[in-house]
């Protein structure tokens, strides 16, 4: 898919977790906007096998969203990639609908994993790698994880694994926004340096803009980044991406949004010609 076109989506989505999180009545806007382009490239660029016609296609390529309060985003694509009605996103986060406020994988036809727990994702990816490899299949293992989650012990206890193991059909991508519920990782727990952590424990690194389609289209395209090596790609983000009073802070961690908030936001948002788009293409 032509950069523009995906440059289109994400503005689309962005409009769209808008929407929904205002008429949910809060939610985690600035982790939801910092990770649109990672999973729009992953989706809509080539990269992640999935067949919506069989969500639980044995062959197809897993996606583990670990920091769970994204799920907006992910709901979002996988809306436009057909698992479902986008008329169904309007009941985001309310009484019997199939999305809270983070993914629930028996709930959600393409949803790999329930998440949002911090720490858990990336173990359960190893587990997913794992078994690719015991039952001689060819599928990939995509595990997106926040910045939080890189402070939790589990987390190196699964990469240490990953490394052991040589799983190089495991990608790490780490949406690198730089602040926590409670503000910025480097000033509670700092976790640089991560290349150099990582790369100790037998991981392939790539460094990149996590908002630059050629950057992320070219390290998804050439994966492994080491052969016989877990994939780990740091997606250096801005936490509120797309709206300036969200943009680089950690009050909009989670947020109830007013009204003059929500049409601020969206007078950002819409002033490209994406977001003149009508938001439901069905």
């Amino acid at each position: 898919m032509e950069i523009s076109r995906l440059e289109d989506l994400s503005k689309k989505f962005r409009i769209q977790i808008l929407h929904m999180l205002k008429n949910a009545g809060g939610g985690h806007f600035g982790g939801s906007f910092s990770v649109v382009e990672i999973l729009t490239a992953l989706y809509f660029g080539g990269f992640l096998r999935s067949d919506p016609k069989r969500p639980r296609w044995e062959d197809r390529d897993r996606l583990v969203l670990s920091k769970g309060h994204a799920c907006a985003t992910l709901c979002a694509c996988l809306a436009e990639r057909g698992f479902f009605s986008y008329n169904l996103l309007d009941t985001f986060n309310k009484f019997n609908s199939p999305f809270g406020m983070h993914p629930d994988m028996n709930k959600i036809p393409g949803c790999d994993m329930s998440t949002g727990s911090l720490g858990h994702g990336l173990s359960v990816a190893v587990g997913m790698a794992l078994a690719a490899r015991l039952d001689n299949r060819s599928y990939r293992v995509f595990a997106i994880l926040g910045d939080a989650e890189i402070q939790s012990g589990m987390t190196y206890e699964a990469a240490m694994s990953a490394g052991h193991y040589s799983l190089d059909n495991l990608v790490m991508i780490l949406d690198r926004n730089r602040y926590t519920l409670d503000g910025p990782t480097e000033k509670l727990m700092g976790i640089e340096p991560l290349h150099e952590k990582f790369m100790s424990l037998k991981w392939g690194i790539a460094i990149i803009d996590g908002h630059d389609y050629q950057q992320i289209l070219r390290a998804l395209s050439h994966l492994p980044i080491e052969v016989g090596k877990p994939s780990a790609i740091i997606a250096n983000t801005v936490k509120g991406k797309g709206v300036s009073f969200m943009e680089e802070t950690h009050a909009w961690h989670y947020r109830v949004i007013t009204d003059e908030e929500f049409q601020a936001a969206l007078v950002e948002l819409t002033e490209t010609k994406a977001g003149q788009e009508k938001l439901n293409p069905q």
